[in-house]
Protein backbone atom coordinates (compact mmCIF):
# COMPACT_ATOMS: atom_id res chain seq x y z
CA UNK A 1 0.00 0.00 0.00
CA UNK A 2 1.30 3.33 -1.03
CA UNK A 3 1.64 5.88 1.73
CA UNK A 4 0.24 9.40 1.41
CA UNK A 5 2.94 11.92 2.16
CA UNK A 6 2.37 13.81 5.38
CA UNK A 7 2.61 17.11 3.57
CA UNK A 8 -0.29 16.13 1.33
CA UNK A 9 -2.37 15.02 4.31
CA UNK A 10 -1.68 18.32 6.00
CA UNK A 11 -2.75 20.17 2.88
CA UNK A 12 -6.00 18.21 2.71
CA UNK A 13 -6.75 18.89 6.37
CA UNK A 14 -5.99 22.56 5.87
CA UNK A 15 -8.27 22.70 2.85
CA UNK A 16 -11.05 20.98 4.78
CA UNK A 17 -10.60 23.40 7.68
CA UNK A 18 -10.78 26.36 5.33
CA UNK A 19 -13.89 24.91 3.70
CA UNK A 20 -15.50 24.26 7.08
CA UNK A 21 -14.68 27.76 8.25
CA UNK A 22 -16.07 29.16 5.06
CA UNK A 23 -19.22 27.11 5.41
CA UNK A 24 -19.59 28.15 9.04
CA UNK A 25 -19.07 31.77 8.11
CA UNK A 26 -21.61 31.48 5.33
CA UNK A 27 -24.09 29.76 7.69
CA UNK A 28 -23.59 32.45 10.33
CA UNK A 29 -24.13 35.23 7.80
CA UNK A 30 -27.21 33.46 6.49
CA UNK A 31 -28.51 33.05 10.05
CA UNK A 32 -27.92 36.71 10.85
CA UNK A 33 -29.54 37.74 7.59
CA UNK A 34 -32.58 35.60 8.41
CA UNK A 35 -33.03 37.56 11.64
CA UNK A 36 -33.21 40.92 9.87
CA UNK A 37 -36.56 42.68 9.29
CA UNK A 38 -38.46 41.39 6.25
CA UNK A 39 -39.09 45.01 5.25
CA UNK A 40 -36.45 47.26 6.83
CA UNK A 41 -37.73 50.73 7.66
CA UNK A 42 -41.39 49.71 7.47
CA UNK A 43 -43.69 51.25 10.09
CA UNK A 44 -46.73 49.21 9.10
CA UNK A 45 -48.57 47.83 12.13
CA UNK A 46 -49.59 44.18 12.03
CA UNK A 47 -51.85 42.93 14.82
CA UNK A 48 -51.28 39.26 15.62
CA UNK A 49 -53.00 36.97 18.09
CA UNK A 50 -50.76 34.33 19.67
CA UNK A 51 -53.08 31.53 20.81
CA UNK A 52 -52.89 30.22 24.34
CA UNK A 53 -50.77 27.06 24.50
CA UNK A 54 -49.10 27.64 21.11
CA UNK A 55 -45.60 26.13 20.77
CA UNK A 56 -42.58 28.07 19.53
CA UNK A 57 -42.86 26.14 16.24
CA UNK A 58 -46.47 27.26 15.78
CA UNK A 59 -45.67 30.84 16.78
CA UNK A 60 -42.74 31.03 14.36
CA UNK A 61 -44.92 29.73 11.51
CA UNK A 62 -47.63 32.26 12.40
CA UNK A 63 -45.14 35.14 12.33
CA UNK A 64 -43.73 33.92 9.03
CA UNK A 65 -47.17 33.67 7.41
CA UNK A 66 -47.94 37.23 8.51
CA UNK A 67 -44.72 38.49 6.92
CA UNK A 68 -43.12 39.46 10.23
CA UNK A 69 -40.00 37.25 10.12
CA UNK A 70 -37.84 35.97 7.27
CA UNK A 71 -37.28 32.43 8.47
CA UNK A 72 -39.19 30.38 11.10
CA UNK A 73 -36.21 28.11 11.84
CA UNK A 74 -33.89 31.04 12.49
CA UNK A 75 -36.47 32.54 14.86
CA UNK A 76 -36.72 29.26 16.78
CA UNK A 77 -32.93 28.94 16.97
CA UNK A 78 -32.73 32.48 18.35
CA UNK A 79 -35.39 31.69 20.95
CA UNK A 80 -33.51 28.52 21.96
CA UNK A 81 -30.15 30.30 22.19
CA UNK A 82 -31.67 33.01 24.41
CA UNK A 83 -33.40 30.47 26.64
CA UNK A 84 -36.80 31.88 25.73
CA UNK A 85 -38.17 28.94 23.80
CA UNK A 86 -40.88 28.25 26.36
CA UNK A 87 -41.46 31.84 27.48
CA UNK A 88 -43.46 33.21 24.55
CA UNK A 89 -46.76 34.48 25.92
CA UNK A 90 -50.24 34.31 24.48
CA UNK A 91 -52.12 37.48 23.62
CA UNK A 92 -52.67 40.09 20.94
CA UNK A 93 -49.57 41.97 19.80
CA UNK A 94 -48.93 44.98 17.59
CA UNK A 95 -45.83 44.13 15.54
CA UNK A 96 -44.24 45.37 12.32
CA UNK A 97 -42.33 43.86 9.38
CA UNK A 98 -39.79 46.59 10.07
CA UNK A 99 -38.83 44.94 13.37
CA UNK A 100 -35.88 42.52 13.60
CA UNK A 101 -36.63 39.03 14.86
CA UNK A 102 -34.84 39.73 18.16
CA UNK A 103 -37.18 42.65 18.89
CA UNK A 104 -40.26 40.54 18.12
CA UNK A 105 -38.94 37.72 20.29
CA UNK A 106 -38.30 40.16 23.14
CA UNK A 107 -41.81 41.56 22.88
CA UNK A 108 -43.42 38.11 22.94
CA UNK A 109 -41.25 36.92 25.83
CA UNK A 110 -42.07 40.03 27.88
CA UNK A 111 -45.76 39.68 27.13
CA UNK A 112 -46.08 43.23 25.78
CA UNK A 113 -49.59 42.58 24.53
CA UNK A 114 -51.96 45.11 23.06
CA UNK A 115 -53.72 47.03 25.84
CA UNK A 116 -56.04 49.96 26.33
CA UNK A 117 -56.17 52.36 29.26
CA UNK A 118 -59.20 53.82 30.97
CA UNK A 119 -59.73 55.94 34.08
CA UNK A 120 -62.61 55.80 36.56
CA UNK A 121 -63.00 59.01 38.61
CA UNK A 122 -64.06 59.07 42.25
CA UNK A 123 -67.79 58.96 42.85
CA UNK A 124 -68.81 57.37 39.56
CA UNK A 125 -71.75 54.99 39.58
CA UNK A 126 -71.93 51.62 37.86
CA UNK A 127 -74.09 53.21 35.17
CA UNK A 128 -71.47 55.89 34.51
CA UNK A 129 -68.69 53.30 34.32
CA UNK A 130 -70.69 51.14 31.90
CA UNK A 131 -71.49 54.14 29.68
CA UNK A 132 -67.87 55.29 29.68
CA UNK A 133 -66.48 51.89 28.66
CA UNK A 134 -69.14 51.57 25.97
CA UNK A 135 -68.37 55.03 24.56
CA UNK A 136 -64.66 54.22 24.46
CA UNK A 137 -65.45 51.11 22.43
CA UNK A 138 -63.80 48.89 25.03
CA UNK A 139 -66.77 46.91 26.34
CA UNK A 140 -70.39 46.68 25.31
CA UNK A 141 -72.61 48.20 27.99
CA UNK A 142 -74.92 45.22 28.30
CA UNK A 143 -72.08 42.70 28.26
CA UNK A 144 -70.39 44.64 31.06
CA UNK A 145 -73.55 44.60 33.16
CA UNK A 146 -73.96 40.87 32.56
CA UNK A 147 -70.38 40.33 33.77
CA UNK A 148 -71.15 42.42 36.86
CA UNK A 149 -74.18 40.29 37.66
CA UNK A 150 -72.14 37.10 37.40
CA UNK A 151 -69.41 38.51 39.64
CA UNK A 152 -71.94 39.76 42.20
CA UNK A 153 -73.18 36.21 42.75
CA UNK A 154 -69.92 35.33 44.53
CA UNK A 155 -68.79 38.74 45.84
CA UNK A 156 -68.20 38.13 49.56
CA UNK A 157 -68.93 41.62 50.89
CA UNK A 158 -72.57 41.92 49.86
CA UNK A 159 -75.33 41.41 52.46
CA UNK A 160 -76.24 37.76 52.95
CA UNK A 161 -79.88 38.47 53.67
CA UNK A 162 -81.89 37.98 50.42
CA UNK A 163 -84.12 40.97 51.19
CA UNK A 164 -81.13 43.22 51.79
CA UNK A 165 -79.59 42.08 48.51
CA UNK A 166 -82.85 42.63 46.65
CA UNK A 167 -82.91 46.24 47.87
CA UNK A 168 -79.63 47.05 46.10
CA UNK A 169 -80.09 49.11 42.94
CA UNK A 170 -76.73 47.87 41.65
CA UNK A 171 -75.18 44.90 43.49
CA UNK A 172 -71.56 45.93 42.85
CA UNK A 173 -72.10 49.66 43.23
CA UNK A 174 -69.19 51.15 45.15
CA UNK A 175 -66.77 48.29 44.49
CA UNK A 176 -65.52 49.41 41.06
CA UNK A 177 -62.66 51.26 42.70
CA UNK A 178 -61.66 54.56 41.04
CA UNK A 179 -58.27 54.24 39.36
CA UNK A 180 -56.52 54.10 36.01
CA UNK A 181 -56.58 50.62 34.49
CA UNK A 182 -54.72 48.99 31.61
CA UNK A 183 -56.58 46.04 30.12
CA UNK A 184 -55.69 43.58 27.33
CA UNK A 185 -57.70 44.01 24.12
CA UNK A 186 -58.30 41.94 21.01
CA UNK A 187 -57.61 42.75 17.36
CA UNK A 188 -60.59 45.11 17.25
CA UNK A 189 -59.59 46.93 20.43
CA UNK A 190 -62.29 45.29 22.56
CA UNK A 191 -61.72 43.99 26.08
CA UNK A 192 -63.20 40.94 27.78
CA UNK A 193 -65.98 42.27 30.08
CA UNK A 194 -65.37 39.58 32.68
CA UNK A 195 -61.66 40.45 32.77
CA UNK A 196 -62.40 44.16 33.20
CA UNK A 197 -64.74 43.44 36.11
CA UNK A 198 -62.23 41.06 37.69
CA UNK A 199 -59.43 43.63 37.42
CA UNK A 200 -61.54 46.30 39.12
CA UNK A 201 -62.67 44.01 41.93
CA UNK A 202 -59.11 42.80 42.45
CA UNK A 203 -58.04 46.43 42.76
CA UNK A 204 -60.70 46.94 45.44
CA UNK A 205 -59.26 44.01 47.39
CA UNK A 206 -55.81 45.59 47.16
CA UNK A 207 -57.11 48.90 48.49
CA UNK A 208 -59.42 47.43 51.13
CA UNK A 209 -57.38 44.63 52.67
CA UNK A 210 -57.40 42.82 55.98
CA UNK A 211 -56.17 45.88 57.88
CA UNK A 212 -59.04 47.98 56.54
CA UNK A 213 -61.55 45.24 57.35
CA UNK A 214 -60.28 45.14 60.94
CA UNK A 215 -60.61 48.92 61.31
CA UNK A 216 -64.16 48.75 59.97
CA UNK A 217 -65.00 46.05 62.52
CA UNK A 218 -63.71 48.24 65.34
CA UNK A 219 -66.16 50.91 64.23
CA UNK A 220 -68.97 48.37 64.21
CA UNK A 221 -69.18 48.36 60.41
CA UNK A 222 -69.11 45.58 57.84
CA UNK A 223 -67.09 46.12 54.68
CA UNK A 224 -70.33 46.82 52.81
CA UNK A 225 -71.41 49.41 55.37
CA UNK A 226 -68.00 51.08 55.36
CA UNK A 227 -68.03 51.36 51.56
CA UNK A 228 -71.61 52.64 51.66
CA UNK A 229 -70.72 55.40 54.13
CA UNK A 230 -67.55 56.25 52.21
CA UNK A 231 -69.59 56.68 49.02
CA UNK A 232 -71.71 59.30 50.79
CA UNK A 233 -68.61 61.07 52.14
CA UNK A 234 -67.18 61.04 48.60
CA UNK A 235 -70.19 62.92 47.29
CA UNK A 236 -70.53 65.34 50.21
CA UNK A 237 -66.92 66.44 50.67
CA UNK A 238 -65.66 69.17 48.38
CA UNK A 239 -62.47 69.90 50.33
CA UNK A 240 -60.07 67.06 51.08
CA UNK A 241 -59.39 67.86 54.73
CA UNK A 242 -63.11 67.80 55.55
CA UNK A 243 -63.62 64.15 54.60
CA UNK A 244 -62.73 62.74 58.07
CA UNK A 245 -64.94 65.37 59.73
CA UNK A 246 -67.94 64.57 57.52
CA UNK A 247 -67.37 60.86 58.14
CA UNK A 248 -67.36 61.55 61.88
CA UNK A 249 -70.64 63.47 61.65
CA UNK A 250 -72.38 60.53 59.99
CA UNK A 251 -70.87 58.01 62.41
CA UNK A 252 -72.02 60.18 65.33
CA UNK A 253 -75.53 60.33 63.91
CA UNK A 254 -75.61 56.56 63.36
CA UNK A 255 -74.46 55.98 66.93
CA UNK A 256 -77.30 58.17 68.22
CA UNK A 257 -79.92 56.54 66.00
CA UNK A 258 -80.45 59.73 63.98
CA UNK A 259 -81.29 59.76 60.29
CA UNK A 260 -78.36 60.69 58.06
CA UNK A 261 -80.30 63.29 56.02
CA UNK A 262 -77.73 63.02 53.21
CA UNK A 263 -78.78 64.79 50.00
CA UNK A 264 -76.63 62.57 47.69
CA UNK A 265 -78.60 59.49 48.74
CA UNK A 266 -81.83 61.12 47.56
CA UNK A 267 -80.23 62.09 44.26
CA UNK A 268 -79.14 58.48 43.81
CA UNK A 269 -82.66 57.26 44.57
CA UNK A 270 -83.90 59.62 41.84
CA UNK A 271 -81.31 58.35 39.36
CA UNK A 272 -79.37 61.62 39.39
CA UNK A 273 -75.81 62.53 40.31
CA UNK A 274 -76.24 66.27 40.81
CA UNK A 275 -78.80 69.03 41.04
CA UNK A 276 -80.95 70.79 43.61
CA UNK A 277 -83.47 68.83 45.67
CA UNK A 278 -87.01 69.98 46.36
CA UNK A 279 -89.10 69.21 49.43
CA UNK A 280 -91.04 66.80 47.24
CA UNK A 281 -87.78 65.02 46.38
CA UNK A 282 -87.01 64.61 50.07
CA UNK A 283 -90.26 62.66 50.46
CA UNK A 284 -89.26 60.11 47.78
CA UNK A 285 -90.18 56.62 48.94
CA UNK A 286 -86.90 54.77 48.46
CA UNK A 287 -84.73 52.83 50.91
CA UNK A 288 -81.89 55.02 49.64
CA UNK A 289 -83.64 58.16 50.94
CA UNK A 290 -81.83 58.78 54.23
CA UNK A 291 -84.27 61.57 55.11
CA UNK A 292 -87.12 59.09 55.14
CA UNK A 293 -85.41 55.90 56.33
CA UNK A 294 -83.00 55.76 59.30
CA UNK A 295 -79.53 54.27 59.13
CA UNK A 296 -77.40 53.65 56.09
CA UNK A 297 -78.96 53.10 52.67
CA UNK A 298 -78.95 49.50 51.32
CA UNK A 299 -75.66 50.02 49.54
CA UNK A 300 -73.15 52.53 48.14
CA UNK A 301 -74.31 55.37 45.90
CA UNK A 302 -71.12 55.45 43.85
CA UNK A 303 -67.49 54.40 43.98
CA UNK A 304 -65.57 56.03 46.83
CA UNK A 305 -61.92 56.80 46.33
CA UNK A 306 -59.12 55.81 48.66
CA UNK A 307 -59.29 59.08 50.61
CA UNK A 308 -63.01 58.70 51.33
CA UNK A 309 -62.52 55.10 52.44
CA UNK A 310 -59.71 56.14 54.78
CA UNK A 311 -61.82 59.00 56.14
CA UNK A 312 -64.48 56.52 57.25
CA UNK A 313 -61.93 54.15 58.76
CA UNK A 314 -60.07 56.99 60.48
CA UNK A 315 -62.72 59.63 61.23
CA UNK A 316 -61.94 62.90 62.97
CA UNK A 317 -62.33 63.00 66.74
CA UNK A 318 -65.21 65.51 66.84
CA UNK A 319 -68.72 65.56 68.30
CA UNK A 320 -70.44 67.39 65.43
CA UNK A 321 -73.87 66.21 64.33
CA UNK A 322 -74.67 68.63 61.49
CA UNK A 323 -73.04 70.44 58.60
CA UNK A 324 -74.03 72.74 55.76
CA UNK A 325 -72.11 74.53 53.02
CA UNK A 326 -70.32 77.66 54.13
CA UNK A 327 -71.84 80.91 52.81
CA UNK A 328 -68.45 82.12 51.55
CA UNK A 329 -68.63 79.92 48.43
CA UNK A 330 -65.34 78.17 49.22
CA UNK A 331 -66.85 74.70 49.09
CA UNK A 332 -66.10 74.20 52.76
CA UNK A 333 -68.76 73.41 55.36
CA UNK A 334 -69.86 74.81 58.67
CA UNK A 335 -70.21 72.13 61.33
CA UNK A 336 -72.47 72.24 64.36
CA UNK A 337 -73.09 70.29 67.55
CA UNK A 338 -76.68 71.42 68.11
CA UNK A 339 -79.72 71.83 65.88
CA UNK A 340 -80.05 75.48 66.88
CA UNK A 341 -76.49 76.21 65.79
CA UNK A 342 -77.06 74.26 62.57
CA UNK A 343 -80.23 76.21 61.78
CA UNK A 344 -78.29 79.47 62.09
CA UNK A 345 -75.67 78.12 59.68
CA UNK A 346 -78.40 77.05 57.24
CA UNK A 347 -79.97 80.51 57.40
CA UNK A 348 -76.61 82.13 56.71
CA UNK A 349 -76.10 79.88 53.69
CA UNK A 350 -79.58 80.60 52.31
CA UNK A 351 -79.04 84.32 52.79
CA UNK A 352 -75.78 84.09 50.83
CA UNK A 353 -77.66 82.45 47.95
CA UNK A 354 -80.26 85.23 47.97
CA UNK A 355 -77.56 87.90 48.05
CA UNK A 356 -75.78 86.22 45.14
CA UNK A 357 -78.97 85.98 43.07
CA UNK A 358 -80.13 89.48 43.97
Amino acid sequence: MRRIPWRWLGAVVAMLAVAAAGAAGWAYRAYQNALQPPRPGSTQAVVVRVPRGASSVEIAELLYRRGLIRDPLAFRVLARLQGRDGELRAGVYRLSPGMPAAAILDKLARGEILTARFTIPEGWTVAQVADHLDRQGLVDRQAFRAALDRAAATWPYLPRDPKARAALKEPLEGYLIPDTYRVPVDESGRADPALVVRMMLDRFRQVFGEGEEERARRLGLTVHQAVTLASIVEREARVADERPVIAAVYLNRLERGMSLDADPTVLYALGRTSGTLTYRDLRTDSPYNTYRYPGLPPGPIGAPGRAALQAVLQPADVDYLYFVLSPDGSGRHRFARTLAEHNRNVQAYRQSLQDRDG
